[in-house]
């Protein structure tokens, strides 16, 4: 209910304030597990990508936000479950992949955080791992202009989010180079969607 509830207020803010350009939509499962894979600009960023598709998203979220027992509680409601940045956390990874086994949308942003420029970053290879374990089709989602919301630069930017076409990650969690090859290639595809936006 939490979630439902902020997502009426994120589609108010986003979608009739700021007026923002939605392509893509169409290419959201309407059932099944998938992945979101988006780049990082903001801490809008995970509201925004879910805010214009029917489907729930389920995000990774720094332990640090957890450490507030008020923030853990709205985190949780949001489907936000904590993961350890900067090291192989198997505990969030069988998270993950317990949320896509039960048929959902897990989000990710591939980059790991935030760029500071609002440029893509590189990719790490975790995207590549939990797509070769679950068998999960990856839909890649490029963000537009988020990080200029309140900005000296624009105070109300024009924001766009274009939803790409699924593909798929085949190769093995043994193959670093391949893993690591395909997560570039994600990167490479979320740039294309970025540059049709506008």
């Amino acid at each position: 209910m939490f979630y439902k509830i902020f997502k009426v207020l994120c589609r108010i803010w986003f979608g009739t304030i700021l007026g923002t350009r939605v392509i893509g939509a169409e290419n959201i499962p309407k059932d099944g597990a998938f992945i979101l894979a988006a780049n990082h600009v903001s801490n809008w960023d995970p509201p925004f990508l879910g805010t214009f598709i029917e489907r729930e998203v389920c995000y990774m979220g720094k332990e640090e936000l957890f450490k507030n027992p008020v923030m853990a509680a709205v985190c949780r409601w949001l489907h936000v479950f904590p993961v350890k940045r900067g090291a192989a956390d198997k505990t969030a990874i069988k998270t993950a992949l317990k949320i896509l086994k039960d048929g959902k949308c897990l989000g990710i942003f591939p980059e790991g955080t935030r760029s500071k420029t609002g440029k893509l970053g590189k990719a790490e290879s975790g995207v590549s791992l939990i797509a070769a374990m679950s068998k999960a089709p990856i839909i890649p989602a490029a963000i537009i202009n988020t990080e200029k919301i309140f900005s000296k630069e624009k105070f109300l930017p024009r924001l766009a989010v274009v939803y790409g076409k699924p593909i798929k990650f085949t190769g093995s969690t043994k193959d670093k180079e391949a893993m690591a090859t395909f997560a570039q290639e994600l990167m490479n595809e979320i740039a294309k969607l970025k540059d049709s936006a506008f």
